[in-house]
């Protein structure tokens, strides 16, 4: 029986590769067999060395996805140098604290730019090339935050928000083209972004206290996640946001 599950052959631009989620699933996808085109404003060096042990093709590709300047050439170089675009990954992202009270018009632009401009229309560029070949895999790497308000993250919640809107529409447009747009809703996450709250003491425990599983994600735990929708064996699963959050929406 052929594995459904199985990359072998495929091409994957992964945005935010660099560090945390983008990484492990970068990393998820090469062992599922799929070549790596991993995109990133800084140093790719961990996740080269990491993604190059499995043995699949790989590209590393400079570029800051704060505008949407570099949209069209993400997508030339990885069809250029690995022959192809299956896989979109939009996990690049930002975030920027404060009281929605003080919140600053810099602070929104900034985020809402990397976070849900820029991954539209790096989803519009791949989608031109998967209609294309008659199919195409588009992942969102949306957030809790697409579900609830928080707190101190206003333009992060309406960025993580507007992209579980943007995989629906996306999803009915281009589903019958052959594309199936999804996103995965991480919960809460080792990674940069997490950082202070991580080394709040207090609110550690109280984000802690509210996970069933009784921990904090790491990169690998999304890996399994991005196989399934980058994969044969999610062939008729079309604008769904999955959550990957140990637990924390079902509390």
């Amino acid at each position: 029986m052929t594995n459904p599950f199985d990359l072998t052959g495929k091409v994957a631009v992964v945005t935010g590769a660099n560090t945390g989620i983008g990484q492990g699933i970068a990393v998820a996808l090469a062992q599922a067999g799929a070549a790596i085109a991993a995109v990133g404003r800084s140093s790719m060096e961990e996740t080269t060395s990491i993604v190059e042990t499995t043995g699949v093709r790989f590209v590393s590709i400079m570029a800051d996805l704060g505008t949407i300047a570099p949209v069209s050439s993400i997508v030339e170089e990885t069809v250029r140098s690995l022959g192809g675009l299956d896989i979109l990954v939009n996990n690049a992202g930002i975030i920027r604290r404060n009281d929605a009270i003080d919140f600053t018009e810099e602070d929104w632009d900034t985020v809402m730019n990397t976070n849900l401009k820029s991954a539209f229309f790096l989803s519009q560029a791949a989608a031109r090339h998967m209609i294309g070949a008659g199919h195409g895999k588009i992942i969102n790497i949306a957030s809790l935050l697409s579900f609830q308000g928080g707190i101190r993250i206003p333009s992060y919640t309406a960025s993580k928000s507007g992209l579980a809107g943007i995989t629906r529409l996306l999803a009915c447009e281009w589903a019958a083209k052959g594309i199936n747009v999804n996103a995965i809703a991480p919960g809460y996450f080792v990674t940069n972004n997490t950082t202070a709250l991580r080394e709040d003491k207090d609110r550690n425990a109280q984000i802690l206290g509210r996970i069933p599983a009784g921990r904090w994600g790491q990169p690998s735990d999304i890996g399994g996640a991005a196989v399934f929708l980058a994969s044969s064996a999610s062939d008729y699963v079309h604008g769904t946001v999955l959550p990957v959050d140990g637990g924390w929406l079902a509390r």
